[in-house]
């Protein structure tokens, strides 16, 4: 995928995943687009540890994979923030 796709996905993937985390109000769209981003990376690492593929593409499957890992990385923000 090319940079503009990587940042269109990173902030569809950080916006689901703050509506489902809760955390909408809280943050902008530059910290949805990069917890999309990191998101994808660690929902990757996360899929290639259980033995799946990571992220793929523009897709559903890898969008899912993305807000996984978004959701992960914004539950580890919290408990920093939380400390």
């Amino acid at each position: 995928m090319g940079i503009i796709l990587w940042i269109i996905f990173g902030a569809l993937a950080g916006w689901i995943a703050s509506i489902a985390m809760n955390t909408n109000s809280e943050q902008r769209t530059i910290a949805d687009i990069f917890m999309g981003i990191i998101g994808a990376l660690v929902g990757g690492f996360i899929m290639n540890l259980l033995g799946q593929s990571g992220v793929t593409g523009f897709n559903l499957y890898s969008l899912v994979v993305a807000v996984i890992g978004a959701m992960v990385v914004i539950y580890i923000s919290r408990m920093f923030r939380n400390r």
